[in-house]
């Protein structure tokens, strides 16, 4: 692993944007984190610190870092489907489609279908056993939480081509427009009580920080100061005079969510991210020039998906670990609480490392020949992965046999339906290269 992770940093080109990929492990890195310490874990189930500490909400104003991963990824998709196309000028767009989701998106769903596998499996022997109550049943229902943000990546990666099309010959318009949808779906939720209209944001707000990343990617983030004032700015004001709660996380039993589903504020807030790390660009990118820097950098990258799929996992893991030995956990925020934070997080952090271990040769599958194939193929398996993913995630594996549902905008779903969604989008997507390599021989 070493060696390789040498070899990968000692070949990187001078002209790659190493600062981007800092981003990119920063981000994830921030949200396993924020997941570890907001974990308020006691023997009756799990609650979130910042229902306890409401005055710590503020803090995620810093630490909902998500909008950062999605920018990136803008800037990633652009650079990708650009080359795409120099290297198969004469392909039409519906082949090039093909080949750019293949290409995309076989480091993202092969963990991501494993995770789903293996944690599917011991769902049913649990349930078949007689099990899932206690913290096994929080674990069965929290632990495919994180893959909504599986199914947004999936749905930006579905959604370039065309929007970088948009982008490159309208510019900053076509990012204005998807923010005058953004602000539109919030009148027509908030002002007019129009049913269901909210959903739509899913698209509008993380689309529009995605395409902050195409804007980069041209070079025309010049003012990252007036993009980071505008938007904390706007959050802020959103946040004092209008119905947008002060978290930019979900929070337990909330009215109104600034996540799920994205409002007006967290589009600001994204906004004031992007212009803070822009800001941070050119000493960001003085740190990561350095060599053991940039290995460091290089092996996260390699393993990032992994340990967020599993960073979950350890962590119930340690506090099942704990109640199966007999600790009292103590009561969440308190002294004891806080005293014994550090050690629950390097617990989560070492049995993460183990997980990784195990299954970090998933993401990185055997190299395959990215040429165009069949595009509705591929945009079909895309759909049906995101629906599959997105619906895992809001019904988790508790009540597997029982055929409990959650509704995925007005729609139920149960884990076995999205389960058998996410897979035969998967392997759609796979199969969509499948004809032009025979044809090819």
């Amino acid at each position: 692993m070493g060696s390789r992770v040498r070899t990968l940093a000692e070949a990187t080109p001078d002209t790659r944007d190493r600062y981007v990929d800092l981003l990119r492990v920063v981000s994830l890195g921030t949200v396993v984190l924020g997941h570890w310490l907001m974990a308020a874990v006691t023997a009756d189930g799990v609650g979130n610190l910042l229902a306890v500490v409401p005055e710590l909400q503020l803090l995620t104003w810093a630490l909902q870092i998500m909008p950062v991963f999605f920018f990136v990824g803008g800037f990633s998709h652009a650079l990708s489907y650009r080359s795409l196309r120099r290297r198969h000028p004469a392909d039409d767009g519906v082949s090039l489609y093909a080949a750019f989701l293949r290409a995309r998106l076989r480091r993202l769903l092969r963990p991501t279908m494993v995770f789903v596998l293996v944690w599917g499996v011991a769902a049913l022997l649990v349930q078949l056993l007689g099990g899932g109550g206690g913290l096994t049943g929080v674990s069965l229902r929290l632990v495919t939480q994180p893959l909504w943000f599986i199914g947004i990546y999936l749905a930006m990666v579905a959604f370039t081509p065309p929007l970088l099309r948009l982008h490159e010959r309208y510019g900053w318009g076509a990012f204005g427009a998807l923010v005058a949808g953004a602000v539109l779906v919030d009148v027509l939720r908030f002002a007019l009580g129009v049913p269901f209209v909210e959903f739509l944001n899913f698209a509008f707000v993380w689309l529009a920080v995605h395409q902050l990343g195409f804007l980069r990617a041209d070079g025309r983030l010049r003012l990252p100061s007036a993009l980071a004032a505008t938007g904390l700015a706007g959050a802020a004001l959103l946040v004092a005079a209008g119905p947008y709660p002060l978290s930019m996380v979900g929070m337990p039993g909330e009215k109104v969510s600034n996540m799920a589903p994205p409002t007006l504020a967290l589009l600001c807030h994204g906004l004031w991210l992007v212009g803070a790390v822009e800001l941070l660009r050119a000493p960001g990118a003085r740190l990561v020039a350095r060599p053991r820097v940039w290995r460091t950098v290089v092996a996260a990258n390699g393993v990032a998906m992994t340990a967020f799929l599993w960073h979950l996992t350890a962590m119930l893991g340690v506090y099942g670990a704990l109640l199966a030995a007999g600790v009292t956990l103590p009561e969440p925020a308190s002294a004891a609480w806080w005293a014994q934070t550090p050690l629950r997080i390097a617990a989560a952090a070492l049995l993460t490392a183990v997980l990784v271990a195990v299954f970090r040769g998933f993401e990185q599958p055997s190299p395959a020949p990215v040429r165009p194939g069949s595009g509705p193929l591929a945009a079909l398996g895309i759909t049906l992965c995101l629906f599959g993913v997105l619906g895992l995630s809001m019904v988790g594996f508790a009540g597997l046999l029982d055929g409990r549902t959650a509704t995925l905008v007005a729609v139920p779903v149960s884990a076995p339906a999205a389960v058998a969604m996410a897979l035969a989008g998967w392997w759609l997507v796979e199969r969509s290269g499948f004809a032009v390599r025979r044809d090819e021989g």
